[in-house]
């Protein structure tokens, strides 16, 4: 069944294409990897599934619904929950309050016992024990993990995961990737954009691939990654050159 479907969706700045008439189905449940080079489109997509941004022309589906010129809180409300790429905490409430913030007004009708909500994700999330802490004052890895958790904490259907495992050592990026692994074994559907691409690929069951807000490859990820046209545009390889 699927839960989120675009359709000839179409968004330009000027004479720059972030979405050249994409095509993209997700089923309820599935882990879809999303890759290309710098400036191919990819946070342009999120940013028109999760309503920052409202595309030229064509369709957004979310559960049945028509979601193509809903406001942001409503999508949240919906079930699209998303991370950014660089951090975006409320830096001088707690982490805790972030997630507070999120369960409280991400949620509706909000949930029975919000704190016991949060307390939980940030056990899950290995912040319990900083939940106290100003979240500007966290580390990379921490505002990483309070990204993801304050996600969790609007209960998400849809879960948007922008290059999470950026900025890490290989050892925390491990760490992460148990976390998304878990939420995935969960029930949660993800779509996952990372330049980190053996993390994303210990996850996700398929693979699309954008070049200049096209889609140029959709399918099984050894398969997609071992195509020539995806080895030119996002790898720099180009076989003919090389033979």
């Amino acid at each position: 069944m699927m839960l989120l479907n675009l359709t000839a969706v179409c968004k330009s700045f000027g004479a720059v294409i972030a979405a050249d008439d994409v095509d993209l189905g997700v089923a309820r449940g599935e882990a879809l990897g999303i890759i290309g080079a710098n400036g191919a489109g990819k946070s342009s997509l999120f940013n028109l599934v999760a309503g920052i941004l409202k595309p030229d022309s064509g369709t957004i589906i979310f559960e049945d619904r028509d979601i193509t010129r809903v406001s942001v809180r409503d999508r949240c409300i919906a079930g699209v929950g998303r991370s950014f790429q660089v951090p975006q905490p409320f830096e001088s409430l707690s982490v805790f309050e972030n997630l507070l913030v999120a369960a409280e007004y991400g949620i509706v009708p909000p949930p029975a016992d919000p704190m016991e909500l949060c307390a939980d994700i940030l056990r899950q999330t290995g912040l319990f024990a900083r939940a106290n802490q100003v979240a500007g004052s966290l580390t990379l890895l921490d505002r990483k993990r309070l990204e993801l958790a304050r996600a969790m904490a609007t209960q998400p259907k849809l879960l948007l995961l922008d290059e999470i495992a950026g900025g890490l050592t290989e050892a925390e990026c491990g760490q992460l990737v148990a976390l998304i692994k878990k939420l995935h074994a969960e029930g949660v559907t993800i779509i996952w954009i990372e330049h980190v691409v053996h993390a994303l690929l210990s996850v996700v069951t398929r693979l699309a691939v954008l070049e200049f807000g096209k889609k140029i490859a959709d399918g099984e990820p050894k398969s997609v990654m071992a195509q020539p046209a995806v080895q030119r545009s996002y790898l720099g390889i180009d076989e003919e050159a090389m033979a």
